[in-house]
């Protein structure tokens, strides 16, 4: 075995190397994502237009609860990596020069699926205890605010109690994405491209972070970055930004796995 690689004590499997990279490598990822975007843009566009529509319906259904409307989009980066597994596959298939459409994209799912079904269930679970804790968190620490979601977000700055529950729920919420991201950050994409078991995956992933810290904080910055960009454009950013990023994610992947 290579120096950055390792076995799995279970079931024998020999991880994927893990490679260290340069925070320099950003920028070549957002370009290269570009590239791919361009080179796919109905199908990419597609998966887009699908998140925008997405964020919407939130917004209609939960205007008048302001507590499950901040804790579905809040949740939407924990379910987020999985959601891109097509713009992954359209990414791979381009590299490979195989043209892709949107139904092709999905066909790339049915590779490793059992895999990548136990981690869908997981991260459901984990947004599902999202929508808990963010909703107990508002009741208990702030009954009084205003229930629905223009009074809500008018109330959160206009007192310490107010603001001190958007910090507890700002840290929490930050944590868990940051655990969600270290874990998924490779293992989508590798579930997608490589014969894996969902534990190996798991495990490369935290190896990835491990090794790359401050790259690996510097592209989450970028994915929420770009991604709170799309939510203030009323979702319809989204419609380039999420294939933009799922696109750059793949060529990360592809530099921190070899």
């Amino acid at each position: 075995m290579g120096p950055n690689e390792s076995r799995n004590a279970c079931s024998g499997e020999v991880s994927p190397s893990v490679h260290a990279v340069s925070a320099t490598r950003i920028p070549a990822w957002l370009v290269a994502g570009w590239r791919d975007l361009r080179a796919n843009p109905i199908a990419s566009l597609a998966y887009g237009l699908l998140f925008a529509i997405a964020g919407d319906l939130i917004t209609i259904f939960a205007w008048r609860n302001g507590h499950l409307f901040l804790a579905a989009v809040s949740g939407f980066f924990l379910v987020a990596p999985l959601l891109a597994g097509g713009l992954y596959e359209i990414s791979r298939r381009h590299a490979a020069g195989q043209p892709s459409t949107f139904f092709v994209s999905l066909a790339g799912g049915r590779r490793n699926a059992p895999a990548l079904i136990a981690l869908g269930l997981f991260l459901a679970f984990i947004g599902l205890a999202w929508e808990r804790l963010s909703t107990a968190l508002f009741l208990l620490l702030a009954p009084t605010i205003p229930p629905d979601l223009l009074g809500l977000l008018a109330a959160l700055p206009q007192s310490a109690e107010f603001r001190d529950l958007l910090f507890i729920w700002l840290l929490s919420g930050g944590i868990l994405a940051l655990l969600v991201f270290a874990v998924t950050v490779v293992s989508v994409p590798l579930l997608l491209d490589r014969d894996v078991g969902l534990v190996v995956a798991m495990r490369t992933s935290l190896r990835a972070f491990d090794l790359n810290p401050k790259v690996m904080l510097s592209w989450a910055a970028v994915v929420v970055l770009l991604t709170v960009l799309g939510f203030a454009t009323l979702f319809f950013g989204l419609i380039v930004l999420m294939p933009l990023l799922g696109h750059a994610s793949w060529h990360a992947y592809r530099d921190l796995i070899k």
